[in-house]
């Protein structure tokens, strides 16, 4: 899977994401007004979206990291979700929001709410760039989602396929 322009559709440019993750952050400030945060930002594919969602987020904040992965190469969940690396700190009794690039099956993010509710969080959030509301197979509640998209596979600003097309500034779809 090779991505040039005429092979593609943009799904969201630049501005729109760029408008959208602001407006977001907003929200996530309002919301947690006089709390301090610790984001928590899934590698790979959210490093990009956590980090202008970040400089949008005005209150004190950590910022965490975990790695998981449940695609490999393969454009399709495998449903086993691996963790890549884990946190570096405790997370209890803090306020976590969880960063994702793409929510689909549920899988993956339903696997790692339920790993940190054993670490005794306060409460945990979730922040998503994208939600494939087709292929939902477990409900999660998203509480600031970027925008959804349709059951397509998708690569740019942050999302990959076989580690290739994160850097897009844009998200597009290969046709």
């Amino acid at each position: 899977m090779n991505y040039t322009p005429e092979n593609s559709q943009i799904l969201f440019t630049e501005e729109q994401i760029q408008s959208r993750i602001e407006e977001l952050g907003k929200k996530i400030t309002n919301d947690f007004a006089g709390k301090s945060l610790t984001m928590l930002v899934v590698l790979k594919g959210s490093f990009i979206f956590a980090s202008d969602l970040a400089r949008h987020i005005k209150l004190p904040m950590n910022i965490e990291f975990i790695g998981l992965r449940s695609y490999g190469d393969r454009i399709s969940s495998s449903g086993v979700v691996e963790i890549t690396m884990d946190l570096k700190h405790p997370i209890k009794d803090e306020e976590v929001l969880i960063v994702e690039d793409i929510v689909d099956t549920g899988l993956t993010i339903d696997y790692l709410i339920k790993n940190l509710k054993t670490r005794a969080p306060k409460n945990i959030y979730l922040a998503s760039l994208l939600h494939k509301k087709e292929m939902t197979k477990l409900p999660v509640k998203i509480d600031y989602l970027g925008f959804e998209v349709p059951d397509k596979f998708v690569v740019g600003y942050g999302l990959d396929h076989a580690g290739k097309y994160r850097n897009l500034p844009f998200i597009t779809h290969i046709l």
